[in-house]
């Protein structure tokens, strides 16, 4: 997204345009944090910890932000949460142009909220967790020009480990063929037309991501594999995980014309 942000579609243009919509509306319940100290007064939420130097959100907004065909970028955010958000983020908010929307009970509700916003022009419509921060261009822009020929399609990797299912006193009741099994991660994009037809049939359906609900539909998902580094910071243990990881993947470009004040890590091995 250049730094002066275009208003919609342009008619004539034949470049595809995708509004991203990162959910941060959460409430965090698994997660333990580091210590008030880092964000003060503020609620401890995972998509608000900093991450060697940028909170988490920011670091998963910038890859978005520094592409030319995304045309709008929202952020969903807890209603009691959004006026300390703007305070506290005002000047990242300010340098990617992010709007704000109130999150809903659940996470299917935060995102319907933000579809509402979208602009008509927009072609395709991504949305990715607040909480994963470990993406690069090279796969948005993979998981993009899927979607532009697929119309629906996701990230995900095959699942590798052994898969047991146990009662509640955590007796194996049985082991799980993990044949054709994918752990569905994002951004998951969908033209936009086909996700609101999606969540305007969804009804009292509570589907985990987006991608249930076009299922729901009828419509068909199609995966593209993705990396194991793409991984949701859930826990604590997974938000050390991500502080030893971050340095191995490359800066966007243009970084630091979005982030003046960044830090300067090393770009890593990629």
């Amino acid at each position: 997204m250049s730094a002066i942000r275009d208003t919609g579609y342009r008619e004539g243009n034949t470049v595809a345009t995708f509004a991203v919509i990162l959910a941060a509306a959460g409430k965090s319940s698994r997660f333990k944090s580091k210590g008030a100290e880092i964000l003060g007064a503020g609620p401890q939420k995972k998509p608000f910890m900093d991450l060697k130097g940028r909170a988490v959100w920011v670091r998963s907004a910038e890859i978005f932000s520094n592409r030319e065909d995304v045309k709008q970028l929202i952020i969903t955010v807890s209603a009691e949460d959004i006026e300390w958000f703007k305070e506290k983020f005002r000047p990242n908010l300010a340098f990617m142009e992010i709007e704000i929307v109130a999150g809903g009970a659940e996470r299917a509700d935060s995102v319907q909220n933000a579809l509402a916003r979208v602009k008509a022009g927009i072609d395709y419509v991504a949305i990715h967790d607040a909480a994963r921060p470990l993406i690069t261009d090279k796969w948005v822009g993979e998981i993009f020009s899927a979607a532009e020929k697929h119309d629906a399609v996701i990230p995900a990797v095959r699942v590798s480990s052994t898969l047991k299912r146990a009662g509640q006193d955590l007796k194996i009741q049985e082991t799980v063929d993990r044949t054709n099994l994918w752990a569905a991660q994002t951004p998951q994009v969908f033209k936009r037309q086909l996700l609101l037809d999606a969540y305007a049939r969804r009804g009292d359906f509570q589907a985990t991501d987006e991608a249930q609900l076009v299922e729901h539909l009828g419509h068909e998902v199609k995966i593209v594999e993705g990396s194991p580094l793409n991984q949701k910071i859930t826990t604590a243990a997974d938000f050390r995980m991500a502080e030893a990881l971050v340095n191995a993947l490359p800066k966007p470009k243009g970084i630091q014309a979005l982030h003046p004040f960044a830090d300067e890590e090393p770009r890593g091995m990629f």
